[in-house]
């Protein structure tokens, strides 16, 4: 399966180079430019965190292993707290002591729990529209009731037994709860909690970037231990080629699913704002968000609930497993889409028509019906 994936992602690349070759006739070659110019903003997200995995898991593991080791857990796990291209996968296979378990973390669970906590939550809260927020928020508390179905198909994917996915994923579903809890009574002080909490990543990242340049260039150890960034660099440059493909791919993808979401739209009442940012959501969060003020209420609640598991599944995270560990490329996939469509179908079955008006005023949601007479 992981073969056929990187054949196909191969068959991207090469579409999308002819396609700029040709001036760009068909949209796809633009979608090979951009998946190599995501070059830098992987760099830059990227490098410094990975020259500072060393001494970052040298912290950790004075406290991190003990810790872990008195009740069963492998501090690899700690590697699942940040995204999987903010550091994730590389803490995890550092601090690992089961590399299964490193990968499960550092690739399925910092796509997932990590890129919905530090970059979901807080962007989309900074991006969509004041009035789309209760709508945006009760999306994500759906969506993270898919979270533990998706973990324990990814880590069971991984290579992992059952008892020993479902124990190392426990650390997770209690940060799910909490989640779940905050977002419940104290949504504005979680949402400025996370936002700190990415700036911080991005304010030692850029450290390491500044460290492992300044290295580079002059020769000088300022930090013994610290890794080179030329070898960064070439975990950068990996991701960047595998996006060629994925990047056109995606493009295909849509276009061919386009009519099949027209009819589940058709079937669902979701406006094409709603079913057309499903697909955009699989490819990157950020479009998905700023359509949002396009979608329907109904669509609004449905797209934050895939996201939380299915948030660029085809494009970025799929690049940086293919590029990284390419027999992790199928079980992230299976994950991120388990997770992403079955928390749609449930904020789909949170929201369906069927409930009387009274119900859909308690959930803040506005009837199909009333929006139908409100058109009129």
């Amino acid at each position: 399966m992981n073969q056929v994936i990187m054949i196909l992602m191969a068959f991207g690349a090469v579409t999308g180079g002819l396609d700029r070759i040709l001036g760009n006739r068909f949209g796809l070659g633009e979608k090979f430019e951009e998946g190599f110019r995501l070059m830098g903003s992987l760099g830059l997200s990227m490098a410094g965190i990975i020259c500072l995995t060393p001494l970052l898991s040298g912290l950790l593991g004075r406290f991190a292993a003990p810790l872990c080791a008195g009740v069963g857990l492998d501090p690899g796990l700690f590697g699942g707290i940040p995204a999987i291209d903010m550091g994730g996968y590389q803490l995890a296979m550092s601090l690992a002591e089961n590399p299964a378990v490193g990968r499960f973390a550092g690739i399925v669970i910092s796509a997932i729990f990590g890129c919905t906590v530090v970059f979901t939550i807080p962007v989309g809260m900074g991006t969509i529209e004041e009035a789309d927020k209760p709508l945006f928020s009760r999306g994500l508390f759906l969506g993270l009731l898919a979270m533990p179905a998706a973990l324990f198909l990814g880590g069971l994917l991984s290579g992992l037994g059952p008892g020993q996915t479902a124990w190392q994923c426990v650390p997770f579903l209690v940060g799910a709860g909490l989640l779940l809890l905050g977002m419940g009574k104290w949504q504005d002080k979680l949402v400025r909690g996370f936002g700190v909490f990415a700036q911080v990543i991005r304010v030692v990242t850029t450290l390491g970037l500044i460290l492992g340049a300044v290295q580079y260039m002059t020769g000088w150890t300022i930090l013994p231990g610290l890794a080179p960034l030329e070898e960064a660099m070439e975990v950068v440059s990996a991701i960047a080629i595998v996006m060629l493909g994925s990047m056109p791919l995606a493009e295909l993808i849509q276009r061919l699913l386009k009519k099949p979401f027209g009819w589940v739209g058709h079937k669902t009442g979701l406006n094409t704002a709603s079913t057309t940012g499903l697909l955009v959501g699989a490819v990157s969060v950020v479009p998905a968000l700023v359509m949002m003020k396009d979608m329907d209420p109904r669509g609004k609640v449905v797209n934050a609930a895939f996201l939380v598991c299915g948030a660029s599944a085809l494009s970025a995270h799929l690049g940086f497993a293919a590029g990284t560990e390419p027999d992790m490329v199928a079980p992230l996939l299976a994950a991120k889409l388990l997770g992403g469509l079955l928390g749609a179908a449930v904020a789909m079955w949170y929201t369906r028509p069927t409930m009387n008006l009274s119900e859909f005023a308690a959930r803040g949601i506005q009837h199909p019906q009333e929006r139908t007479r409100g058109s009129m």
